[in-house]
């Protein structure tokens, strides 16, 4: 069972604000929306996303606009082409986005803004997947032994890359043989021993699998949480937890289509 990233879910205090700013400055498009009672799910990326791409999907609970970013759940990292950051982060600054981590301050090599409720995007430089494809979620791990053994053991993920340095390492987690226009999971352990705040801002990684019965008894049986199961979730789909916490949805998409079409 190795499934792509589908989504990666963030809450947002003010949908239309939220939905404006992903639409007018990473020029996001809306793929998909479910409306309940209670809250509207709504699914963004770029017009031209690779069909392995993963899209952003913003939660409004109707009514809630605060909540605890925490510190466990870093950031989303968005694509632009290679050696051309510079040119990208201006636009971005002439068009009113908070200047939060220009890429002077990160040596060149990357730059962070964040959007209205306080989530950090990360701009990257890649040659693959469409401008501002989304190219990967960044959460905080108490154990990097716990957590790289959870991705490969229970999702088959493969260790696709690491930096190392004085105080932490970064490891990115992604299905074996995806294409590079896939999203990885970027697992970032700091080596002084901190525990993290799970917050509320942050909600989940989805995975999308080919059977969604067949892929959470494989779950099961690798010993996974079972947090919510599929028949708890009228078999649509189903969640577990990795060792620290962090929420992990699974779905099955037929043909590509989405979850909740328009």
């Amino acid at each position: 069972m190795s499934g792509t990233l589908d989504h990666v879910m963030m809450r947002v205090g003010d949908l239309e604000e939220s939905l404006d700013w992903y639409t007018t400055h990473l020029d996001y498009e809306e793929k998909a929306r479910w409306e309940a009672d209670t809250f509207t799910n709504v699914y963004l990326g770029p017009a031209e996303m690779h069909d392995a791409g993963a899209m952003l999907e913003l939660t409004y609970n109707h009514g809630e606009s605060d909540y605890e970013m925490g510190d466990a759940w870093g950031h989303i990292a968005v694509r632009v082409p290679e050696g051309e950051l510079e040119a990208y982060y201006q636009q971005l600054m002439d068009e009113g986005v908070e200047d939060y981590r220009d890429p002077e301050s990160c040596g060149g090599r990357y730059a962070f803004v964040k959007d209205p409720d306080g989530h950090e995007v990360e701009i990257v430089q890649r040659d693959q997947g469409a401008l501002w494809s989304l190219d990967h979620t960044m959460i905080r791990v108490e154990d990097a032994d716990d957590a790289l053994g959870f991705w490969t053991r229970k999702f088959e993920y493969e260790h696709a890359g690491r930096w190392e340095s004085d105080t932490f390492a970064n490891y990115f987690m992604r299905p074996t043989d995806a294409p590079a226009e896939a999203m990885s999971v970027e697992l970032t352990y700091n080596y002084d021993g901190r525990s993290y705040t799970m917050g509320d801002a942050w909600g989940h990684l989805a995975v999308e699998v080919d059977d969604l019965h067949e892929a959470w008894d494989d779950l099961m049986v690798r010993e996974a949480a079972d947090y919510r199961d599929p028949a708890s979730c009228d078999d649509l789909y189903a969640f577990t937890t990795d060792q620290d916490g962090h929420e992990i949805e699974l779905l099955e998409r037929g043909d590509g289509e989405p979850l909740f079409p328009n």
